[in-house]
């Protein structure tokens, strides 16, 4: 053995180290859903609202700290005053001059703004005229002329005009004392102001929604009232109470009559005892109670309108206060819990006892024959309907098809008067429904004539024109009870039939907005049927709804078709036209170029322009 050898031997191994276990990756099982039961939330962090917070908070303790350790204040002099009885009183003043004058103002600018929108014109222009003239006096100019009107007539007399007769004769300055000339003055001014945002509210009101009332024959003063104004005033709310929260400071201004309001009361006070400041901070507090209070009301107002317009309502100041006291948010509230009668939700509240409708049963004889009489249109230049004449026996169902701009919707508009012809008659069983005729003379009807007789056609639109504000039952049975002066019980019975007959007897209570377009569409159908038309009017009923939609919407039209009633259908629906047509009308540049039963004018059309549409939409 060598020495290298050697060394070799006697040297101390070197073992391989064996390498460590590498940790295998265990990625998740996409089948099994992970468990964060014992995760700990943390929130989301907002430095900004934190900063903003901080912020308004050292801002309002500065400013309470500077007026509650500023002994000029002399909250010993307010606290002797705020409830003083020159006080109160001037208060009560103040809030009689603006309880009188807002509701005075508002009704004077009601019919001012339905003026505005008379189709009279010379209503229309003093309205105007009206209008103008209050806008541009200043308050202050009004009520000084209005105390000082005994100067310029010295009585106001009651009699015929252009006449020596007088019933009764007074002195003016015996009439508009201060106060009397307060309130007119606020009331006149007031009505200028609000009958524009009345107007304005008014204006906003969809046009459908003034057809689809007029096509179920309500009067004028319903339509108004109960449809047009109810919608209108969530865009009048808001500006109307501005109006009257600026009428309640305005009236600060009849300090020029000398008249003890709460503003001149406290100036007679501090002017006695120099108390300047502590006396206006007295006025300051009442009037911001006073805003207070109507800042509330308009918030219930506010929210008693935006039924049927908002799927759920922001909770009130005492939900709110509940909710914090059992510790949690308060949740908006869903519209149907606030209705007299509650839509049944799943789990919320129990569903109502309703009785089980009777049957519906389309009334003996309630089918009628229209006739359209050489009919002509125009508007403008455009001709839209070129003396159309068609008869629709009693029982029939008529489909007019056509391409868009031919005429169809407005023929049939035309049909229950809705849009007034230029030449030419429609009739119902031979009554005319726009004229009454006395020998060989025809004479126009007026509009209220226009509704009885619009009754008996009832009318299903394109886009449903369902009234927001009311609910199923009540777009229902708001006709049959209006117009055909049927008993509410009687009605409802009725419209609970209807629906269930359109498959929605669940729906009764539910506002419009909470329906889909096929169930707006089936209610539309349910609210025409309500007033038991001799003749039902279909204006494209499918065309706005999604295609899963036109399904349920047709079939309620089949059922109808198979019981008799006379239909007129305005449709691109080929396949449902050739289902339940028992004819056919084929129109094109406002005159009918074809007409027959569907299997001649699908199969073996005469009219080349009739085969090239259908080419295009079979």
């Amino acid at each position: 053995m060598t020495t290298r050898d050697a060394e070799i031997e006697t040297s101390p191994r070197i073992l391989p180290v064996p390498k460590a276990a590498e940790p295998q990756v265990r990625w998740p099982d996409p089948a099994r859903p992970r468990d964060y039961s014992g995760h700990r939330i943390i929130g989301a962090r907002h430095p900004g609202r934190l900063a903003g917070t901080l912020f308004a908070a050292v801002v309002i303790i500065a400013v309470l700290q500077s007026i509650l350790t500023n002994s000029r204040w002399e909250w010993d002099v307010f606290a002797e005053w705020f409830f003083a009885e020159p006080v109160i009183s001037g208060l009560g003043r103040t809030l009689l001059l603006t309880v009188i004058g807002s509701a005075l103002g508002f009704l004077l600018g009601t019919a001012l703004a339905l003026a505005r929108v008379s189709k009279s014109p010379l209503l229309s222009g003093l309205a105007w005229g009206y209008i103008w003239l209050l806008r541009s006096i200043p308050l202050i100019v009004l009520l000084l002329i209005l105390f000082n009107l005994g100067y310029l007539y010295e009585t106001v007399w009651l009699g015929i005009p252009f006449t020596d007769v007088v019933f009764a004769e007074y002195p003016t300055v015996a009439l508009l004392g201060p106060f009397a000339a307060a309130i007119l003055g606020l009331s006149l001014n007031q009505a200028a102001f609000s009958a524009e945002i009345i107007r304005g509210g008014i204006l906003s009101v969809d046009q459908g929604q003034l057809e689809a009332a007029a096509a179920l024959g309500l009067p004028r003063s319903r339509q108004a009232l109960r449809i047009v104004l109810p919608q209108a005033m969530r865009a009048i709310l808001p500006t109307a109470f501005n109006e009257i929260i600026g009428l309640a400071k305005g009236t600060s201004i009849i300090y020029v009559l000398a008249l003890p309001e709460l503003f001149y009361t406290v100036q007679v006070i501090y002017r006695r005892n120099l108390a300047v400041i502590p006396l206006l901070m007295v006025a300051t507090v009442w009037y911001l109670i006073i805003m207070t209070g109507l800042s509330v009301l308009q918030f219930y107002v506010e929210r008693h309108f935006a039924r049927g317009a908002l799927r759920t309502l922001p909770p009130t100041p005492i939900q709110r206060l509940r909710a914090w006291r059992a510790g949690r948010v308060a949740a908006p509230v869903p519209v149907e819990l606030e209705n007299h009668n509650p839509l049944p939700l799943p789990t919320v509240v129990p569903k109502p006892a309703i009785p089980a409708p009777a049957a519906w049963q389309q009334p003996t004889g309630a089918t009628g024959e229209v006739q359209i009489h050489r009919v002509s249109k125009s508007f403008g230049a455009l001709k839209v309907l070129d003396d159309i004449s068609l008869t629709v026996p009693s029982g029939d169902v008529t489909v007019i098809l056509g391409p868009s701009g031919s005429g169809k919707s407005t023929l049939l508009r035309s049909i229950n008067h809705l849009e007034k012809v230029d030449s030419g008659f429609v009739t119902i069983d031979g009554d005319l429904l726009g004229y009454r005729e006395k020998g060989d003379t025809l004479y126009e009807l007026k509009e209220a004539e226009i509704l009885k007789r619009r009754v008996d056609v009832g009318m299903v639109f394109q886009t449903f024109n369902l009234f927001p504000h009311l609910t199923v039952l009540e777009n229902v049975i708001e006709a049959p009870v209006t117009v055909r002066r049927q008993s509410k019980a009687a009605a409802t019975q009725d419209a609970l039939a209807l629906l269930a007959r359109v498959g929605l007897s669940d729906k009764a209570h539910a506002y419009p907005r909470r329906l889909s377009g096929g169930q707006q569409q089936r209610v539309a159908i349910a609210r025409a049927l309500a007033l038991k038309p001799k003749v039902l009017l279909f204006d494209e009923p499918t065309s706005a709804l999604d295609p899963e939609l036109v399904g349920e919407v047709l079939d309620v039209i089949r059922d109808l078709a198979r019981s008799g009633t006379t239909m007129v259908i305005v449709t691109h629906e080929i396949g449902f036209a050739r289902e339940v047509a028992d004819t056919v009308v084929f129109m094109d540049s406002g005159r009918i170029l074809e007409q027959g039963p569907p299997s001649q004018v699908f199969t073996a059309p005469k009219h080349a322009r009739t085969a090239e549409f259908l080419a295009k939409v079979l």
